[in-house]
């Protein structure tokens, strides 16, 4: 298993394959290789893209450096982009699509930036929500109550109370536990939520925003708000697919947008 060194001394486990230019993949919360969407992603386009897929720092084999910042996460992925040789295209999804955008405003290496459905509040909301869940995220984790941090988030973003308690029965449910303080991390990087359109204003690299057809209205709201913040962004709807898309579906739209 390869891995690099960030500024802090953390270490970012990855795995790399495939030949073409240089592709990193960006899981959003409680994911990360072994237990999410992007090894599945990459199968599907490692004929075309030498891929980097990603231990996000407190998860999978990679380490972690307290205290935590944003900009140290930042950091993670700038490693990466070096050691994929200094420039790379880069794809990212839910929270990490707020990452994401935010390496991409500290500096130069990401060269074609794809987002799907940043988890920013819509225009018509306000961020009481957003600010309770924050605060009470941090009352768990405080206390050590990781398994119950697990279930905020899963009601938070939608998941019935039911069917929380069914997941929280299974033995898979300890694993999430262990990654349960990487919610702060997630919560950080949104920073409150609302879409940066200062910092996305200086994003000039040409960029896609992706949204799912049946995707609630407020996924579907933020990810053409972000389209409107970054100054050479489109934004394109995928048909028939949810916050949890397939990769069968999302595979050629990234293929054309790279441009391979």
């Amino acid at each position: 298993m390869p891995t690099v060194t960030s500024g802090d001394g953390t270490t970012i486990a990855y795995e790399r394959d495939g030949t073409g230019p240089a592709l990193i993949l960006v899981d959003g919360a409680m994911c990360h290789r072994a237990a999410g969407p992007m090894r599945p992603l990459a199968s599907l386009l490692r004929d075309a893209f030498t891929i980097y897929v990603y231990d996000r720092r407190g998860r999978g084999e990679s380490s972690d450096t307290s205290p935590y910042a944003v900009a140290r996460e930042v950091e993670d992925l700038q490693a990466l982009i070096a050691q994929a040789g200094g420039e790379a295209y880069v794809y990212a999804i839910s929270s990490g699509a707020a990452l994401a955008l935010t390496t991409a405003a500290a500096g130069p290496g990401i060269t074609k930036l794809a987002l799907y459905e940043p988890p920013f509040l819509a225009e018509v909301e306000d961020g009481a929500r957003a600010e309770a869940y924050t605060r009470r995220l941090r009352e768990l984790l405080a206390d050590g109550r990781r398994g119950d941090a697990v279930a905020l988030f899963m009601t938070h973003v939608g998941v019935p109370a039911e069917a929380v308690d069914g997941i929280r029965a299974q033995p898979g449910w300890a694993v999430l536990e262990e990654i349960a303080p990487t919610l702060a991390y997630d919560d950080a990087v949104l920073a409150g939520g609302v879409v940066p359109r200062e910092q996305a204003s200086s994003i000039t690299v040409p960029a896609l925003v992706l949204s799912g057809g049946d995707s609630p209205q407020g996924l579907r709201q933020a990810a053409k708000a972000t389209t409107d913040a970054l100054p050479a962004a489109e934004h394109r709807t995928l048909d028939g697919q949810t916050h949890d898309v397939a990769p069968e579906a999302l595979a050629p739209v990234l293929t054309a947008f790279f441009g391979v």
